[in-house]
């Protein structure tokens, strides 16, 4: 057991060691390479319910969106099977709480209609993100022997000092603000999401099946070791 136990983490750390995050702290993620992302989670609208002059004028306003920003975005599109396990549960709850007999009857057979709906077909839910990136300029001076060290060093040792993530996650926080700001010009909505959600995002992203029975716990719970 224990060297199956040993391989196991050797197998964790070995994974690990190939992604490009370094850490998540502060709302913001920081990559190997020292530069940092802010990724937002974005509103949808219906383009095609819309009148010709709203889509016109939604056009406009991506187009203007576009061409102010002098920064790479990156748009990401996450399609997931809609997990309503949580809402059953509290159907159920609500069904047994119900002291008027009709109340019962009528939730218990919405919940029977949930659940057989959601058995016949599978309910995809979408969320759409915007990554905002910023690389420091000093970033893009590095020789080639220095970047390549980096990209070899273990993402656990690469520790940002505290002045100079303070200093690069105000340039971020400024483009963020351009950001989000645009999108509402659209009229789309943007959240920045904090530690835990990124955390969550990640670990869902890159285990989409673990998740679905593993939670990962409240980031305030855990202990990283220094």
């Amino acid at each position: 057991m224990a060297k199956n136990k040993t391989a196991k983490n050797k197998s964790v750390v070995s994974s690990q060691k190939y992604l490009d995050i370094a850490e998540i702290r502060e709302d913001t993620v920081i990559m190997r390479d020292n530069t940092l992302r802010a990724v937002l989670l974005v509103s949808s609208i219906n383009f095609a319910l819309k009148s010709e002059d709203e889509q016109g004028a939604i056009i406009s306003s991506y187009v203007s969106f576009l061409n102010n920003i002098d920064f790479p975005l990156q748009i990401a599109i996450q399609s997931r099977e809609l997990d309503i396990n949580g809402y059953l549960e509290q159907l159920k709850q609500k069904e047994k709480e119900q002291t008027n007999e009709l109340l019962k009857i009528q939730t218990a057979e919405y919940t029977q209609y949930i659940e057989e709906l959601v058995s016949m077909a599978k309910i995809m839910n979408k969320r759409f993100y915007v990554v905002v990136p910023y690389d420091p300029v000093s970033d893009k001076k590095k020789n080639f022997f220095s970047s390549l060290l980096e990209v070899l060093k273990p993402a656990t040792l690469i520790k940002m000092k505290e002045e100079r993530f303070l200093k690069y996650k105000v340039e971020l926080g400024r483009r963020v603000e351009n950001v989000m700001s645009s999108l509402a010009s659209t009229g789309l909505n943007a959240v920045q999401l904090d530690t835990q959600s990124l955390i969550e995002l990640y670990y869902n992203t890159y285990n989409p099946k673990t998740s679905k029975n593993q939670r990962l716990a409240d980031v305030k719970n855990l202990r990283v070791a220094e």
